[in-house]
């Protein structure tokens, strides 16, 4: 019989019982994050519920595009290792028949946990049949980026910038790992080993952002843009998504992605094993106070 844990009930402190707003505006649906006070900080409870504003968007037939967006001054600063809200261990109605975490020893627990939370949600939105716009504006940092990534089209406002700085916790990048697509493969070392902020008018160099505008044109030029795609035919936007997705996995996203998620929890067992913590000691405080550091040195 394979070892259970019992952990004590975890004390969380949720700041909103909102933390995604969705609207529609004829044939397009808003999804926002509504995390402002903490950057757009991911929790279970926000990622949830972007899947349940995902799920109904989906099922909307008026609906025809989709824009995600994030409310104040960062589009998301990543997953959520710091809040009073951080909810890592606490159960939810899962939705990719994973089993509860919550119970589960040692790498185990993250290991089950982000198969669900983070890769299995990620690539359940990305295969979404309707066009994905991610609106981005300041930060994008690491769990941000998988975001932004699983979208069909980025705006960016001039002073957006990514990040996947989590080398600092010794592990290879964040569990969506379209690191070497979304960028050269040089450019994607970079990107990783250095930990920098790129900023979008570099990002649009590689391709990686489709337009950049100010922050005060970023709601009207995603708009526009959704509503040009609106006016085609529903299956026409579906079939060119997919044509485009099944190109890149074709080219090995899918499975190269599969062989970095367990690199990735490598790092973190072996994180537990030689300090007692899963993230090398790193968390929100620290990740910020050397990402600061980092871009006044630069």
């Amino acid at each position: 019989m394979d070892e259970l844990v019992e952990r004590p009930e975890p004390q969380i402190t949720y700041e909103t019982d909102e933390p995604v707003l969705y609207r529609t505006e004829g044939a397009i649906a808003w999804i926002t994050m509504n995390r402002p006070k903490f950057n757009n900080a991911q929790n279970s409870q926000m990622t949830y519920a972007l899947d349940d504003a995902f799920r109904r968007a989906v099922d909307d037939d008026a609906v025809k595009v989709i824009v995600l967006a994030g409310e104040g001054k960062h589009f998301s600063a990543g997953h959520d290792i710091g809040t009073p809200g951080r909810d890592v261990d606490k159960s939810f109605e899962r939705r990719l028949l994973w089993p509860d975490h919550t119970n589960k020893p040692g790498a185990e627990f993250l290991y089950t946990r982000e198969h669900e939370v983070y890769l299995g949600m990620c690539r359940r939105w990305r295969e979404a049949p309707k066009p994905t716009i991610a609106l981005v504006q300041g930060a994008c940092v690491a769990g941000g980026l998988m975001l932004a990534w699983v979208c069909d089209l980025i705006v960016a406002t001039d002073d957006a910038f990514f990040q996947d700085p989590v080398i600092r916790m010794g592990i290879p990048g964040v569990e969506y790992f379209a690191h070497a697509f979304e960028l050269p493969p040089r450019i994607a070392k970079e990107f990783l080993l250095l930990g920098e902020r790129m900023p979008a008018a570099r990002a649009e160099q590689f391709g990686m952002v489709n337009r950049i505008v100010s922050r005060d044109e970023l709601e009207a030029t995603g708009r526009e843009m959704a509503e040009k795609m609106a006016a085609f035919p529903r299956l026409g936007l579906s079939l060119t998504k997919q044509a485009v997705n099944h190109v890149e996995d074709l080219r090995g996203k899918r499975t190269a992605m599969d062989a970095v998620y367990h690199m990735h929890h490598f790092a973190h067992a072996q994180n537990d094993l030689t300090s007692g913590d899963r993230l090398g000691g790193q968390d929100a405080k620290s990740m910020v106070a050397a990402n600061k550091k980092q871009a006044d040195e630069g």
